[in-house]
């Protein structure tokens, strides 16, 4: 299980998943808490649609893709629905198909267009190089740093959107502002190396498995960081072994664990009802 540790791409794409992962199963125990889980493929896509806008005009394959981020993550934190009939998942819903259908313009105007679609929507995980792994941590570790010291203002937010008390938010708050940011931050670097479903289910499927297993919010989140670890040395031990694409395989790999959670959580209720 562990030979294919002996290639060097394969330990470099382990190390990304890690990286990826740890920080994303954080964040998204937040996201599924506030009831926001479509503002990762929103984000994702805006940051792609950055991209694709940066191939189409030639310059900023940087900072334009971070520019766009941050701005889609400061108008979300903006968006407040008075309306009883709306929620906030459709406006980001929305959101989000209209960046896909803007990329896939974009992008079917560049010369090799499906293939550069494919690795947008999955990325290339195996063909990531030290640099990037470098930049990567450096990233993700100043987010990391962000949200340790100011945890308490963070996960007050969170509490007060599953309380359903978030109507008193500030039309801006810097909190939710930076919280937004965050993420948009952290989906620009990990949308390169692994695409955007990868990164929507690191930020996802970790955190919802944890939850139906876990109760306590501090365990919730060691036991989502966990999930995404395993999902992630699965993932790549299945593409290694059975040839299958590395981004497609970790995705799978985490509907696996996220079937077992439910099943687990479904035996327990089961369990506590015959007592």
């Amino acid at each position: 299980m562990f030979d294919m540790f002996q290639l060097d791409f394969m330990v470099q794409a382990f190390i990304v998943s890690l990286i990826i992962g740890i920080l994303l199963s954080y964040l998204g125990v937040h996201v599924v808490g506030r009831g926001i889980v479509f503002v990762d493929l929103a984000l994702g896509q805006i940051s792609s649609l950055g991209v694709a806008f940066s191939d189409y005009v030639g310059y900023g394959k940087t900072t334009i893709p971070i520019v766009f981020a941050l701005v889609g993550a400061f108008l979300m934190s903006l968006i407040r629905i008075k309306d009883n009939r709306l929620k906030l998942e459709a406006i980001i819903g929305i959101i989000y198909a209209i960046a896909s259908a803007a990329t896939v313009l974009l992008i079917s105007k560049t010369p090799h267009g499906d293939s550069d679609i494919q690795e947008v929507l999955f990325g290339n995980i195996l063909s990531v190089t030290w640099e990037q792994i470098t930049t990567l941590g450096i990233v993700f570790g100043f987010i990391v740093l962000l949200h340790f010291i100011f945890q308490k203002k963070f996960l007050g937010l969170t509490r007060s959107f599953e309380e359903g008390s978030a109507e008193h938010v500030k039309w801006f708050s810097l909190w939710n502002f930076l919280f937004y940011s965050s993420i948009g931050l952290a989906i620009v670097f990990a949308v390169r190396t692994s695409g955007v479903i990868p990164v929507f289910s690191y930020l996802i499927i970790p955190s919802v498995s944890a939850i139906l297993l876990i109760r306590n919010h501090a365990t919730t989140i060691i036991t989502a960081i966990l999930i995404s670890m395993l999902g992630g040395f699965l993932g790549l031990y299945v593409s290694y072994t059975y040839d299958f694409p590395a981004g497609s395989s970790i995705v799978a790999m985490l509907g696996v664990i996220f079937m077992a959670a439910g099943m687990i959580n479904i035996c327990r209720k089961l369990f506590s009802k015959k007592k």
